[in-house]
């Protein structure tokens, strides 16, 4: 039963001609699927819908082949195929009772138009770009006259197809520095006639393309403009206000796409709520806007503060899709909460289908059938032991024990969560803690799943159980020799120099005083986030990375700028594209990745971040016994990767225990 200080999360609203059922917007989101996979997406947004979301909109969607993004699978409405794929969204969307949004889009100077070919068009004087963050040799070319009449022209047509395939919600897409954006902003936007010089004549092609998409759809469909308006540039109010009672609905966000985007580390909940409430107070039209919503007491209080209308979602709504309705039925504990990761962009630039740290099922909804909230129980349930509680052991013991298995989880240790639960203690990252809270919340409702705190397990003692299914999910350890991406040997060892380890450091050891140099082979988080709490532990501490900067894979998840950023204000030495070669008491040998050439560099201990070795003395000691045992290794103990791979692994295992694999040509013996 739903609290009643929630009732305002469901009422409905109208948006313009249509009317959604209630305030949970997803908003526009790319998804890695696009135009390359329109039933895998249509099958995730149709979960989306039958999770209860009242309005659910695709991706950027090129109207025109001007507005090419390359090989990245972002949609499309140029034709009639194009039609017809986007057609099989909005009816999944509508057999639940949603709403169907399109997000119609021109990248202008942002894109190179690489697939179709088509001279690129845009205002801005920049370099085109991918969304992996590439830039590419293409420059667009100035627009004239007959380019605005032709874009007018592209909008509206690509506004009736939308209304043809079933969207109720058409965009005008005005932000995110692509087309509309170059014309709006004075640094972008040199021209000097009606398209440019005063705020007048840089809003007058949104204002245009409202009008436009306003005649096409022909009351048929709401028009919705997504917009930027910031504290931090005025400006941007100013232009609001000339457009505010023109489109039927505004999706509103902030200049900085690392605040808009941000990864939880340096970005909370509801960060953009005071400048999107100043906007809202300048508008008669309802406003939608995100803030990585997931509590439900925020939603409600943003709402009825006035500071928008409607609970704007990308990430929340990845990480459960079935979200509204846990909150309408009462079950706010079952609510999957986004752990800010941005594992799910990461995917989509690169090239593929979104995933998520706390959904293993996001993106597999057709592909494999997988459903977020029901999983089918056994014709057979056995016996299971799963050693191991980290997050594929913890993933896996849950999904047994929904598909009705009596399971037994073994945990060497005082703390479930393993990795989770140590990582979340470092800075920026508590909220990752979800992963484990919610998973141990879903156990404790189980009662044929028995947990076993300290309780290190030998190959004897799993015999003993008698268990007919063993997976082994003991994690992995951080290498401390320097072996890695650009070291296929063990580095030289002086005597007397001191090398720490990443999992001493983890578990809360007490380290050395002195300058601490870490060595970045790794290229993501942790190397970035040790480096923080060393110097909060009060050392002095060099970063070295084979890389051009720190956290170099961050740039797929929105995070590498703020996290140099946060290395620089913290003091940290930061030395880039070297690798660590030697260790000696007191100092370390660096060498140019390029030309070798080497350089001492003080440093009173080592912190090696490069590979992970994987902890499979139990599974192997298993394996040679030779016994009918079921016998299976998950997450990292098979191959260290991310928590969002361990927790799949763990999931995937799990669900096809005893049974045939869902898709065999991904199937391997184990």
């Amino acid at each position: 039963m739903r609290d009643p200080k929630y009732d305002i999360l469901f009422e409905p609203i109208q948006l313009g001609p249509v009317t959604a059922k209630n305030r949970f917007y997803q908003v526009p989101h790319c998804s890695g699927m696009g135009w390359h996979r329109p039933q895998t997406l249509a099958g995730m947004r149709a979960m989306k819908a039958e999770g209860g979301w009242g309005v659910v909109c695709t991706e950027y969607c090129s109207m025109h082949p001007t507005s090419d993004d390359g090989g990245f699978p972002h949609a499309r409405l140029w034709d009639a195929d194009d039609l017809r794929n986007q057609a099989l969204m909005a009816d999944g969307v509508h057999e639940h009772g949603g709403l169907a949004g399109v997000e119609l889009w021109h990248g202008g100077s942002r894109v190179a138009n690489l697939d179709s070919r088509v001279a690129p068009v845009g205002v801005g004087p920049g370099r085109a770009s991918s969304p992996s963050g590439a830039n590419h040799p293409v420059q667009a070319r100035q627009p004239d006259k007959a380019d605005i009449k032709a874009l007018r022209q592209w909008q509206g047509e690509a506004a009736r197809r939308a209304v043809e395939a079933g969207f109720d919600v058409v965009y005008v897409y005005a932000t995110h520095g692509y087309l509309l954006s170059e014309f709006l902003y004075a640094e972008t936007n040199q021209r000097t006639d009606e398209y440019g010089g005063s705020i007048e004549n840089r809003v007058r092609i949104v204002r245009e393309l409202i009008e436009e998409t306003l005649e096409a759809v022909a009351g048929k469909a709401a028009v919705a403009t997504r917009f930027t308006v910031d504290l931090g540039d005025e400006e941007t109010y100013e232009s609001f206000a000339l457009i505010k009672d023109l489109p039927d609905l505004w999706d509103l966000t902030v200049d900085d796409y690392g605040i808009e985007m941000g990864v939880s580390r340096f970005v909370k909940e509801a960060a953009l709520e005071e400048s999107v409430a100043r906007a809202k107070a300048m508008t008669s039209k309802p406003v939608v806007a995100v803030g990585r919503f997931t509590s439900p007491d925020t939603m409600a209080r943003v709402i009825k503060a006035g500071s928008q209308d409607m609970i704007g979602a990308a990430r929340p709504s990845i990480a459960d899709p079935f979200l509204p309705k846990k909150i309408e039925e009462g079950r706010l504990e079952d609510i999957r909460e986004c752990i800010g990761c941005n594992i799910c962009y990461a995917h989509d630039t690169l090239g593929i289908p979104i995933r998520c740290t706390q959904n293993p099922t996001m993106g597999e909804e057709w592909r494999r059938g997988w459903h977020p909230e029901r999983i089918e129980r056994s014709t057979s349930p056995g016996h299971a032991l799963v050693v191991g509680a980290g997050p594929a052991g913890l993933e896996a013991a849950r999904v047994l024990g929904e598909r009705g298995f009596d399971v037994m989880l073994a945990e060497a240790t005082r703390d479930l969560g393993g990795r989770v639960t140590t990582e979340s203690r470092l800075p920026g990252l508590s909220e990752w803690a979800r992963v484990r809270d919610w998973r141990t919340g879903q156990l404790d409702k189980l009662m044929n799943v028995e947990m076993f705190r300290e309780s290190p397990m030998t190959a004897d003692d799993v015999m003993a159980t008698g268990a007919e299914y063993v997976l082994v999910a003991t994690g992995s350890q951080w290498r401390t020799d320097g072996i890695g991406n650009n070291r296929m040997e063990p580095w030289e060892n002086g005597d007397g120099a001191q090398i720490v380890g990443v999992d001493a450091i983890l578990a809360g050891d007490e380290t050395p005083g002195g300058r601490a140099v870490i060595y970045d082979d790794d290229h993501y988080y942790m190397a970035s986030v040790l480096a923080l709490a060393l110097v909060q532990r009060g050392n002095d501490v060099t970063l070295v990375t084979t890389a051009h900067r720190p956290v170099a894979w961050g740039s797929h998840t929105a995070e590498m700028s703020q996290s140099n950023a946060a290395l620089r204000d913290a003091g940290v030495d930061v030395v880039t594209y070297h690798r660590l070669d030697a260790v000696a008491p007191g100092e370390a040998t660096i060498a140019c990745v390029h030309s070798d050439k080497t350089q001492t560099i003080k440093a009173d201990w080592v912190v090696p971040v490069t590979n992970r070795a994987p902890t499979g003395d139990l599974y192997d000691d298993l394996l040679a016994r030779g016994s009918n045992l079921s016998l299976h290794r998950i997450g990292d103990c098979d191959a260290p990767g991310t928590i969002a791979a361990a927790v799949y692994s763990g999931y995937r295992a799990a669900l096809e225990l005893g049974e045939p694999p869902s898709d065999p040509l991904y199937n391997r013996a184990l």
